[in-house]
């Protein structure tokens, strides 16, 4: 069946060669596989439309159960803020390699709609690790182990005095027990983060470092607690080019 759809490439696999199977997000079908023929050789036609993070509007031959054919793609965005700047680029396929290890356990189609809003931000300047946190939080709904940030998870109390990762979520004070104090700041950002219309923002920018890196190490905690899924620090992303 010949159809078009929107679709950001995860990931790309060498298929003899010349040609590259592809894991692509779509808008429509959600992570479906696809061939493409020849993309491997400099003249063909697929080749700029056939590399991870391109989001196009892809002509394919779809199959439902099996690996899809690529006929033509046209470019959406290409993303040249990103390929221009190391940082963007590593958040970006931070991002990417996170939304395939998701996708995997819950391949729900409106994670298309929050991975293509995040590398648009990006790729508009605004703060890659905020954006970053905004997926990652957004992204624990589809895995079933949301946090709760709103009310106490032990009372339901919305007086929150910390959020605590062993409970997996706010905690009020008569609850508290033990352990450490979130950054009262840094818990109303965790709200607003998870609130937050990603598509609709036009700017967002936080100076305070030391809350960016409490919600980081958040966040990296309560995924490898939780989710199984392998995430790296953020301090490592640039550095180290993870």
């Amino acid at each position: 069946m010949r159809l078009k759809t929107k679709g950001i490439v995860l990931s790309e696999t060498p298929f003899s060669e010349t040609s590259k199977i592809l894991n692509v997000l779509t808008e429509d079908y959600g992570l479906i596989g696809i061939m493409s023929k020849g993309s491997r050789n400099v003249k063909s036609k697929l080749r700029g439309v056939s590399n991870k993070m391109n989001y196009c509007e892809y002509t394919i031959n779809y199959k439902e159960n099996g690996l899809s054919t690529l006929i033509e793609g046209d470019t959406i965005n290409s993303f040249k803020n990103i390929y221009n700047d190391m940082e963007k680029a590593m958040y970006a396929f931070y991002l990417i390699d996170l939304v395939y290890q998701v996708l995997k356990e819950n391949n729900d189609g409106n994670i298309f709609n929050l991975l293509s809003s995040s590398l648009i931000k990006i790729d508009t300047g605004l703060n890659p690790t905020l954006i970053c946190n905004i997926v990652e939080i957004k992204l624990l709904d589809f895995l079933g182990v949301t946090i709760q940030l709103d009310s106490c998870v032990n009372c339901g109390n919305e007086d929150i005095f910390t959020i605590d990762i062993n409970s997996g979520g706010a905690i009020c004070k008569d609850c508290y027990q033990d352990g450490y104090v979130f950054n009262n700041k840094g818990i109303k950002l965790m709200q607003l983060l998870h609130q937050i219309d990603l598509s609709k923002i036009t700017s967002l920018e936080i100076t305070d470092d030391d809350i960016i890196e409490e919600i980081n190490d958040f966040i990296y905690e309560y995924y490898n607690k939780y989710t199984g899924i392998y995430i790296p620090r953020k301090d490592k992303i640039v550095k180290f080019g993870l």
